[in-house]
């Protein structure tokens, strides 16, 4: 639901896979593990995969908790108990969106574990990870909280608990304990350029996870809410621009149509501070606090416009799907900015549908908007709140913007609107 700026070649979470020896396969040590897990013979008309996971026993009467990635895709799910005994599982649910899968499988009086408060982690608290990396079960390893609600590109919905505990292939769905021997989250995700642990793992905390797990035993799915915005985060230069005192809050980028964000009248630019009575200080908080909203309930929130302060309610509707939208006239170049913008064709325009607003960027030199982060193939919508209908007007809008002072700056990328604050020369 955000739309943030390009962002620079860097790695991102890697998920753990279940298999050794996929993801850095030059480990030298992959043929012991080869020797002793998997030297079987294959069968010559068919290949067949294994996979390896952790996972654990939520209640006696056999619910087992896991990662969505580890259980989804599978033909055929066999349990490992703690003394040995294999049981086939069967999959109840998953949800990708938060990575958890929910199995179940027959017995009673099973060993459970205690579930514990997420909520009450504090960094530097000490963490136990049990799990069986490369298939060495049992596997437990220490380490402390580094960041609670850690949010990473790869899940929105889910504030990680992130921590230095060693995880490798095959702890993915392992309970992550606290010191009272209490479950506190679902080792899934680590940060590595190779596939192997780098210092940094992170985990689903364990009361997101229980929600998950009560919607899939009673619904067999998980609903979320859903207001029909695209946000981004608000930085310095968006803050000076907004007329907000600090950075804090969520900038609406963008408006779904047919949404409830549209019904209730929000529009591009509005910051929106508290939702539900509760302050939002970054935008990566906003999609999780919608996302858990019951479908159809009304909720007032706060919110900037144009500097001032406004109340405003919408009524959440349910998480279904995304859309689509984009795909070159006269050129004009502005010394002030270092930008060339071109009229769009009629072909780009019908592909922003309504809106007949926006300029193309076609090239960007050293200076104020290649600072701010625009890009080329960038379509500038609106300069300082004004509406920008051709690149001769754009040029002209330049030419009245105050010196030296942070204006914001609508732009359409990649199917998406996020604003950007163009500082503008003292002098020029």
């Amino acid at each position: 639901m955000s739309a943030p700026p390009r962002p620079p070649n860097r790695k991102s979470p890697t998920r753990i896979p279940g298999l050794p020896g996929q993801p850095g396969a030059d480990n030298p040590y992959l043929e012991f593990f080869k020797r002793f897990f998997q030297d079987r013979p294959e069968l010559p008309s068919e290949h067949q995969t294994n996979s390896l996971g952790s996972g654990f026993i939520l209640s006696p009467d056999g619910y087992i908790l896991t990662n969505a990635h580890v259980a989804q895709d599978a033909d055929k799910i066999i349990v490992r108990l703690s003394d040995q005994r294999e049981r086939p599982a069967k999959l109840i649910g998953v949800d990708e969106m938060t990575d958890v899968a929910l199995l179940k499988i027959d017995g009673e009086d099973l060993p459970a574990v205690k579930i514990g408060d997420s909520d009450a982690l504090e960094v530097g608290e000490w963490v136990l990870a049990i799990g069986s990396p490369f298939g060495l079960e049992h596997t437990a390893t220490q380490g402390i909280v580094s960041a609670v609600g850690r949010n990473l590109p790869s899940g929105t919905y889910v504030p990680f608990i992130q921590s230095d505990v060693a995880v490798n292939p095959g702890s993915s769905g392992g309970p992550l304990f606290n010191l009272r021997g209490e479950v506190v989250g679902i080792n899934s995700q680590i940060y590595s350029s190779t596939g192997g642990y780098m210092g940094l793992s992170f985990a689903i905390p364990i009361k997101l996870a229980m929600q998950v797990v009560e919607q899939i035993k009673s619904t067999g799915e998980v609903t979320r809410g859903w207001l029909g915005v695209l946000l981004q985060a608000v930085n310095n230069d968006l803050a000076d621009a907004f007329k907000l005192d600090r950075p804090r809050g969520a900038l609406v980028a963008q408006i779904l149509p047919d949404s409830p964000a549209a019904s209730a009248g929000f529009k591009q630019g509005d910051i929106i501070l508290r939702y539900g009575g509760e302050p939002v200080e970054d935008s990566s908080q906003l999609p999780r606090m919608i996302g858990v909203t019951p479908v159809g309930k009304t909720v007032p929130m706060s919110i900037l416009r144009n500097g001032e302060p406004l109340e405003i309610k919408a009524t959440i509707a349910r998480l279904e799907a995304t859309e689509e939208t984009v795909s070159t006239m006269d050129e004009y170049s502005d010394p002030l900015l270092q930008i060339t913008v071109a009229d769009l064709s009629n072909e780009q325009r019908r592909a922003l549908g309504a809106d007949e607003r926006g300029v193309l960027v076609t090239t960007l030199d050293e200076g104020p908007a290649a600072n701010a982060g625009l890009y080329p193939d960038d379509i500038i919508l609106e300069v300082n709140y004004t509406p920008v209908k051709s690149a001769s007007q754009f040029v002209e809008l330049v030419k009245e913007l105050p010196k030296g002072k942070a204006v914001p700056v609508l732009v359409r990328r990649d199917n998406e609107s996020l604003y950007l604050a163009i500082r503008t020369p003292e002098q020029g």
